[in-house]
């Protein structure tokens, strides 16, 4: 296994000046470092990231918090996170927060005593928490104190799924939300909402309905059932859109049971496109985010070190699949 010594002899230098380009100080001139980097390179040279952290008393870690791994949502987000870490010689510590605001507060208090150079919080619900840090803290995807938010444009999403089904021929459509306690499901809501109420005329009126569950498999089962079970063709929903691909397969699972095809009975929509999305039969259109765009502007912003405080909205697109179909 290479050492630091091998990485300065190949590049001609000495080991302080390796050390000084690993902990990318910035007295090292640009020819350099990229001398050195080159010989690491090509002696796929792995620098001891404990030892460092041992002789400089901090280590290059980037703390990630989410309410759930085993959301497939933020599997995929994290695992975003960790590869846009990786390309800045980072690694990333995960820990969950049960979706417990207590467990939340400690999680992020942990990290912070472990000397990481930033937090990304994913957070439980709107809660107002606040830490004191000399490392900057970022929230994604769901805003966490009033530090600075990388998310999902989320309003316009559900305005561009609500195009998408009317624009099918769509006029009896229900809407299932997530929990109202959180700013990324009213923000879904309300840019849905606000879209069909947009679209409907007295000439050609859109019936919406809509209901209020979870953002799981199990809530939009349930409620894909109060909405199609015993209703008579002429009355149920044409179309159901989902402020979840959870949700959303909820759904399909719902209608299969009901014995109702999907789209020839029923069209249904989610949001996010987890990798689950494409699977499913029929693979489900969505409204996809932009996973990678999220995670690159979230680490991008650990580095800057609080330069940035505005927040970031990134647009979703629509990812028409087989689950949806004209009428």
């Amino acid at each position: 296994m290479p050492t630091i010594k091998d990485v300065a002899r190949k590049a001609g230098v000495s080991v302080g000046t390796v050390s000084r380009v690993l902990s990318k100080n910035e007295t090292v001139k640009e020819p350099l470092k990229k001398r050195v980097t080159a010989a690491m390179e090509e002696l796929n040279y792995k620098p001891n990231l404990a030892a460092r952290a041992l002789r400089t008393n901090s280590i290059e870690v980037i703390g990630l918090v989410v309410p759930d791994i085993t959301n497939p949502f933020f599997a995929q987000l994290a695992k975003n996170i960790e590869m846009e870490a990786a390309k800045r010689g980072h690694s990333v510590m995960l820990a969950n927060s049960h979706d417990d605001l207590e467990d939340e507060r400690t999680q992020v208090s942990v990290l912070l005593d472990r000397s990481v150079c930033g937090v990304i919080v994913v957070a439980t619900s709107d809660g107002g928490q606040s830490h004191k840090a000399d490392v900057p803290i970022v929230s994604l995807d769901r805003r966490f104190g009033a530090y600075p938010l990388v998310a999902t444009d989320h309003f316009d999403g559900s305005q561009k799924i609500a195009d998408h089904l009317v624009g099918l021929g769509h006029r009896r459509i229900a809407y299932i939300a997530g929990p109202q306690s959180m700013e990324v499901a009213r923000q879904r809501r309300e840019g849905f909402v606000a879209r069909i109420e947009a679209l409907s005329t007295a000439e050609d009126p859109i019936r919406l309905e809509v209901r209020e569950g979870q953002f799981d498999y199990d809530s939009g089962e349930e409620i894909g059932r109060t909405l199609l079970k015993d209703v008579p063709p002429g009355s149920r929903p044409t179309a159901i859109a989902a402020a979840s691909d959870q949700q959303a397969i909820g759904v399909l699972r719902c209608a299969r049971d009901l014995k109702l095809e999907v789209p020839k009975d029923l069209s249904v929509t989610g949001f996010d496109d987890i990798t689950l999305a494409s699977l499913v039969v029929p693979r489900l259109t969505t409204l996809r985010q932009p996973i990678e765009r999220l995670a690159g502007a979230a680490v991008e912003r650990i580095f800057a070190r609080g330069a940035v405080a505005q927040d970031e909205a990134i647009g979703g697109e629509v990812i028409e699949r087989e689950s949806t179909a004209a009428i």
